[in-house]
């Protein structure tokens, strides 16, 4: 037996093997995806700050969601990124819900607390950076690395960043350019942008997704 392999064919299954397994109704199957993916769902679950009770209602909102959807899953290897914008989104739903239900004093002249302000502004800016991040991710490495240097703290020159990215200093401004535009219709920004119309996603969404991390 190769060194590194389990002796479980459901352990060393990939991901497409694991999906027609669980569409065709093998449970194993379904409890390996569910495994695998655990991480991530956690994970996405901790940026949002949600309570113990929260957090399990909207894992198992997830998985539920999963295993509705999962024969619509074209791409079993867009797997990952399936599970990730659907816990964001149910993170979201979920956080702005605990969000109306704020109390809100009768005596105030505003419609909306100090704390309601900074939760609505909290769920924009955590929803902003978790589109241009998975934005990024769809990128070429060349312009992904090029915006990320670009809003790096300490600024960094252009002459820093031409040598740490063996670039012209003249083409960092058209890479930039081109790197913006390719972002802003990746599919994680697209989403984004067509959720909230009038949204501009340039380099401030970038420098917030990296400093919010």
């Amino acid at each position: 037996m190769d060194a590194g392999r389990s002796d479980d064919p459901i352990e060393d299954a990939d991901v497409t093997e694991l999906v027609t397994g669980a569409l065709a109704g093998d449970e194993r199957c379904w409890e390996e995806i569910v495994r695998r993916h655990a991480r991530l769902v956690t994970a996405r679950i901790r940026q949002f700050r949600l309570d113990a009770h929260q957090a399990e209602d909207v894992a198992q909102t997830v998985w539920l969601n999963l295993l509705e959807h999962l024969g619509e899953l074209r791409d079993p290897a867009a797997l990952p990124g399936w599970i990730s914008t659907a816990t964001r989104r149910e993170c979201l739903r979920v956080a702005r819900l605990d969000h109306r239900d704020l109390a809100v004093d009768p005596q105030s002249d505003g419609l909306e607390s100090a704390v309601e302000q900074d939760m609505g502004a909290r769920l924009l800016l955590v929803e902003l950076v978790q589109a241009v991040r998975d934005g990024l991710a769809e990128l070429p490495a060349r312009q992904r690395d090029l915006l990320v240097l670009l809003v790096a703290d300490p600024p960094l020159s252009y002459v820093e960043i031409s040598r740490r990215l063996d670039i012209p200093v003249g083409s960092i401004g058209p890479t930039r350019a081109r790197g913006l535009a390719r972002l802003r219709t990746t599919e994680a920004m697209a989403s984004y942008l067509r959720e909230r119309p009038g949204t501009h996603a340039g380099e401030k969404g970038v420098r917030d997704a990296v400093a919010f991390g």
